[in-house]
């Protein structure tokens, strides 16, 4: 894969964007914390750190699939449901008591249902595991797996016509002539979001292998309540309005900078809160917007 000098400049990258769509306060403390004049570098860092439980589900089932395609590159054998369950387990009480949840931390709730989380989480990574789709990784896709690439290191960083953007793959590898990118999503489908997503995965791997659209596919999978796939058939044409999608929504990023090569934010009063209070309800940072009693408000 191609790397990159660094550079201060900002790259794009969809869920950078969707942050600054939702909030333009949201977005300073996400991304320019240690600029600000108010609070601490420290205190903003430690919201940032915090995590929620859908995250954490998918956090979680997304290293438990890394270490089931990692065993998958050794061995196609059928996986063993009792050591499976043992090792999903002790994957939660490794990194659940590492976390800080939102929920707690914000006094939503007084403690987490951890079987509520085993449920779901297993049901996410059991749905794959019965799929036709893991079926097929096991007995076709794996005699190439020594080309597999799962989860590679960085950020994923690429350039989209000399704009620095970043497009992180779950999952990628070739078969019979096709490089197929995957992308596990334990959430609700969201079409818009995840088609930008799939464009997104496709211009990484033209950039890094320098292959022709034709012959990427790639994919998300919807792991909860069932296993579903949606994957697209890159044309040309979505190539270039999807260029051109980046470059607008970066210049907008852009008139939030005093400094554009060193990625200097303007002042913090220069991002506005959002209107949308159901918004800030689940905001990590809501604590610097409002008070402990207008938080109790929010929800």
């Amino acid at each position: 894969m191609k790397k990159y000098k660094f550079s201060s400049i900002l790259g794009w990258s969809s869920s950078r964007f969707d942050c600054f769509s939702t909030c333009k306060r949201m977005y300073y403390y996400q991304y320019y914390g240690k600029y600000d004049l108010e609070f601490s570098a420290e205190k903003i860092d430690n919201l940032k750190q915090l995590t929620s439980i859908p995250l954490e589900i998918g956090n979680i089932v997304h290293k438990v699939i890394h270490d089931l395609l990692l065993r998958l590159k050794k061995s196609s054998k059928q996986v063993n449901t009792e050591k499976f369950n043992s090792y999903l387990k002790k994957k939660m009480d490794e990194i659940i008591p590492s976390k800080t949840f939102s929920e707690i931390y914000y006094q939503e709730i007084k403690n987490l249902n951890i079987q509520s989380m085993y449920q779901k989480i297993s049901k996410n990574l059991y749905n794959l595991l019965n799929s036709t789709r893991f079926n097929w990784l096991q007995n076709i896709a794996s005699k190439s797996s020594d080309n597999w690439i799962i989860e590679p290191k960085g950020y994923g960083e690429t350039r989209i016509d000399g704009l620095k953007a970043y497009c992180k793959v779950d999952f990628a590898f070739p078969v019979d002539g096709s490089f197929y990118i995957m992308d596990w999503k334990t959430g609700k489908k969201h079409a818009t979001k995840h088609f930008k997503q799939l464009l997104g995965y496709s211009v990484w791997a033209s950039d890094n292998y320098s292959l022709p659209s034709s012959k990427i596919i790639p994919i998300i999978a919807y792991l909860y309540p069932k296993y579903i796939e949606t994957s697209l058939t890159v044309q040309p044409e979505d190539i270039n309005s999807f260029t051109e999608l980046v470059k607008q929504e970066t210049k907008q990023m852009y008139k939030f900078c005093i400094d554009i090569e060193k990625n200097i934010p303007k002042p913090k009063n220069f991002f506005a809160l959002t209107d949308n209070k159901k918004i800030c309800a689940y905001c990590n940072f809501r604590e610097l917007c409002y008070s402990p009693e207008q938080i109790t408000k929010l929800g």
